[in-house]
Formats: structure tokens, sequence, C-alpha cells
């Protein structure tokens, strides 16, 4: 996402998929963190846009809140989520609380 803009839009940087990517009978969507939802929602868009019915994707995360959950299943209802847990909100800085801090910082020791 977009850290320097206020409300912490999603942003592309690449995608590159398997030619036969629409022929699969389930895509597995794989993100540790759904706080807003707009990162899903764009990879999302990304992966219907190459030929996979949404029928067909499966977004499976570590840790969500209602915010990103209510988010994800209003614009793909058809999607099928699988969360380890559900944290209370989002705070000011669009984190969830209590979540784990930020997930990239702590995978990439930074």
């Amino acid at each position: 996402r977009d850290e320097e803009h206020p409300d912490k839009i999603a942003k592309l940087y690449y995608s590159k998929f398997p030619k036969d990517i629409a022929s699969l009978s389930m895509v597995i969507l794989v993100d540790p963190m759904l706080a807003t939802g707009g990162s899903a929602i764009l990879a999302i868009k990304t992966l219907i846009e190459a030929g996979v019915k949404a029928e067909n994707i499966l977004f499976l995360n570590v840790v969500s809140c209602p915010e990103g959950l209510d988010a994800l299943s209003a614009t793909y209802p058809k999607i099928k989520i699988v969360t380890a847990a559900v944290d209370s909100h989002l705070n000011e800085n669009k984190y969830i609380v209590p979540g784990l801090g930020d997930f990239g910082d702590r995978y990439y020791s930074t």
C-alpha cells in the first residue's frame, strides 16, 4: 500500500501469473494481514482481469479486522475467506489493533 497517502491506498507493483491460471479450479491468494482490504481487493481484481472466476478464489490470511473483512466481502461476495484471527479494529493510521506490528518489517528484519 501507499504509506504516503492518507487513506493508505493499495498500489500494484507487479503482476505475473501462469498462462493457464483462468482454468484452475482454485486459486489461493495468501496475505499475512488484512487491514483496510485495499491490497486484497486490488489483488483479486487483478486475478479476475486475468480470467479467474471470483468463486474460484480463496483468500487466506493470518490476522484481519472487521473493516477489512467487510470491505472485501462487500466488494467480492463470492470470494471464500479464511483467517486465523480477527482483531478488534483499525487505528487512525489504518493499522490493525492490537495487530502484530508491520509484518514486512518483522519478516525482513528491517
